[in-house]
């Protein structure tokens, strides 16, 4: 089992930046694949970003690719979401999430375990 917990959330106006962590605790956090998601109201859940258990692959959602940057810290427990020039449309709830295998990594029902999420919300 591996407990995951966001935080770093908030209210900012568009082009600001935000970093999102997720601390992890319980199994060993380095034997894990790690992705973000987000959900907006009224939407279905959507893949953000993903790294591989050591750090060495990312992958990105084309609608933030060059704006966002995931990275994880095995040694801290840690995974982080880099967010610059956030967008309105960036407006979601965003949630860590934790997996065994480092295939598909864009989809949701393949991550065992899931953080109870963070509200960024992004003004124009």
């Amino acid at each position: 089992q591996v407990q995951l917990v966001e935080s770093g959330g908030g209210l900012v106006q568009a082009g600001a930046s935000l970093r999102l962590s997720c601390t992890a605790s319980g199994r060993t956090f380095s034997n894990y694949h790690m992705g973000w998601f987000r959900q907006a109201p009224g939407k279905e859940r959507e893949f953000v970003a993903g790294i591989s258990w050591g750090g060495a692959s990312t992958y990105y959602a084309v609608s933030v690719k060059g704006r966002f940057t995931i990275s994880r810290d095995n040694a801290k427990n840690m995974l982080y979401l880099q967010m610059n020039s956030l967008k309105p449309e960036d407006t979601a709830l965003y949630y860590c999430a934790a997996r065994s295998d480092g295939s598909s990594y864009s989809v949701p029902n393949s991550y065992a375990y899931w953080g109870q999420g963070i509200q960024v919300t992004v003004s124009s």
